[in-house]
């Protein structure tokens, strides 16, 4: 059975990145594959120090919870990165999490990433869409250089309130669909 983890890179449990995330991988295991959630609130990553012991294949000195999340990430078969837009990006969490991706820059760790399925739930407190885009732009170019495949993204403009999401039964509805769809095509990439 495929897996999908989701990572949640808000510091509000409960929340509205939390309740998309948890509605697009409950819409996953509809489509029968199994998911995980990982609340980078809850985990200790410590900031990349630029050191690159692990492009030459080492592992990193950093002796955190990244560590662990490196095998559970290579296990999945797709992921779905959410975060909020803080100051027109990523929440702290969730960039000390990705710049934690170098680990992947080296031949060795290379495979255990490329040609994932990959998705972006993006809640945030202003209306304008413009204001997604850097955040989206982001995620873009990180996903490409990873050679990781967008396959979804989720943008939810105007849900300031811990989990007002929930009152909009149309983003909770776009949330599920994506979950289904990323289950499928996880499903059958590796049929």
């Amino acid at each position: 059975m495929k897996k999908i983890l989701g990572i949640m890179g808000s510091p509000r449990n409960n929340g509205n990145t939390d309740a998309l995330l948890s509605e697009l991988l409950a819409g996953a295991e509809q489509a029968g594959t199994r998911t995980e959630l990982i609340r980078l609130g809850e985990m200790i990553i410590k900031p990349c120090t630029g050191c690159h012991a692990c492009w030459a294949g080492k592992p990193c000195p950093n002796r955190d919870d990244m560590n662990d999340l490196y095998t559970r990430i290579a296990a999945a078969d797709a992921l779905v990165f959410g975060t909020p837009v803080y100051w027109y990006g990523p929440t702290a969490l969730m960039k000390g999490f990705i710049d934690r991706f170098v680990y992947f820059n080296c031949p060795e760790n290379r495979p255990k990433i490329a040609g994932k399925t990959a998705a972006v739930v993006i809640p945030y407190e202003e209306t304008i869409l413009e204001t997604a885009a850097p955040l989206l732009t982001f995620f873009e170019q990180c996903l490409l250089y990873l050679q990781m495949q967008l396959a979804g993204r989720l943008i939810v403009p105007g849900v300031t309130k811990r989990g007002e999401v929930r009152e909009h039964p149309h983003h909770m509805k776009e949330a599920f669909d994506l979950g289904v769809r990323l289950g499928r095509v996880a499903a059958a990439r590796f049929r």
